[in-house]
């Protein structure tokens, strides 16, 4: 998909290691598939607002940052609640949609590849029901 994925928190890299070797490789049959970053003074989970000073830890956030550095989409979970990543796969294809048509042509909710796109213009504000059933957000 040309991304880049890293894990950030404040655990250290000893605590990265350990969790790969005994939990998630015995989950996935394999090691993580990106890198692991130790944010131990939480000076990162400060930068997007998810450091949680008073305890030490971040909550659990996934920033979808574009090649300029611009975040373009975000969601932030407490720890009981597990995040998607087939919602966070959709997101950065849309994304990148988007980006590659010079946004001449926007993702409604639920888009995926080969889905209805929407082309912005006047006559589409306070038509898109025309064009875009919500029903299709929800198809598989």
């Amino acid at each position: 998909m040309g991304v880049e994925v890293l894990s950030v928190s404040v655990d250290s890299v000893f605590v990265h290691k350990m969790w790969n070797e005994h939990e998630l490789s015995k989950m996935i049959n394999k090691d993580i598939p990106f890198p692991m970053l130790s944010d131990q003074d939480g000076s990162i989970g400060k930068m997007y607002g998810i450091y949680d000073e008073d305890s030490g830890v971040e909550t659990r956030g996934r920033f979808i940052i574009d090649p300029d550095g611009n975040v373009q989409g975000f969601e932030v979970l407490t720890p009981p609640v597990g995040r998607n990543i087939n919602e966070t796969i959709r997101q950065i294809q849309a994304f990148q949609h988007v980006r590659n048509t010079n946004a001449t042509e926007v993702t409604p909710a639920g888009w995926r590849p080969g889905k209805k796109i929407l082309k912005p213009n006047p006559d589409l504000v306070g038509n898109v029901w025309k064009v875009w059933k919500v029903s299709e957000a929800f198809e598989d």
